[in-house]
């Protein structure tokens, strides 16, 4: 019995039943029989779409970032408050993800969506010359920090590590100074960051 006509499957649907797998088991505990299973068919069906696991878990990367809530841009917006915008969307999208998230260190977003960055690109109101230091900053802001989060999620770390005060009194008055949550300091460190463009 041949293939049918049309695919029982498709690669959306195979990436969105894998993502469900890794929320549910992580990252470790991703099979295809598991994905196979969640679709009702068979492992080796998965096969007409991704040529390996890698392939799979390269779309589940990908989807995240899609599934990411592009905030509405009035006309007049300032480009960094757009930037600001898109961004917290952005780690919103990985943090829903947490047991996902350590994909974008294998499959970097720039790699899976490139063309996305090139059309964030023409919102920037600066010099050519700082838009790739401008992309490096915003890129190493959101996904450190997503990541950082979405491991302290998983391994049910707190943010800051028990210390002493009177050993570390800097880092002690820093820490009682601060009045943001976590995704308050992410768009605190951001738009201290536009600011310098």
């Amino acid at each position: 019995m041949g293939r049918p006509p049309k695919p029982i499957i498709t690669k959306e649907g195979a990436a969105r039943a894998a993502l469900a797998v890794i929320d549910e088991q992580g990252l470790e505990g991703l099979s295809l029989g598991l994905v196979a299973r969640r679709l009702g068919v068979k492992a080796p069906s998965l096969y007409y779409h991704f040529k390996d696991k890698a392939a799979l878990l390269a779309e589940v990367a990908r989807i995240i970032l899609l599934d990411v809530k592009v905030p509405k841009i009035a006309a007049d917006s300032d480009w960094r408050e757009i930037l600001v915008k898109l961004l917290l969307a952005t780690r919103r999208s990985l943090l829903q993800h947490p047991q996902a998230a350590p994909l974008m260190l294998q499959f970097f977003p720039r790699y899976l969506l490139l063309a996305s960055y090139d059309r964030w690109i023409s919102i920037y109101q600066a010099p050519p010359a700082v838009h790739m230091t401008i992309i490096e900053g915003l890129e190493k802001l959101t996904f450190g920090s997503a990541l950082f989060a979405a491991t302290r999620t998983t391994r049910g770390v707190n943010t800051m590590p028990k210390f002493d005060p009177v050993k570390l009194p800097r880092l002690a008055q820093a820490v009682q100074a601060n009045r943001l949550s976590d995704e308050g300091l992410f768009e605190a460190t951001v738009r201290r960051f536009l600011s310098a463009f």
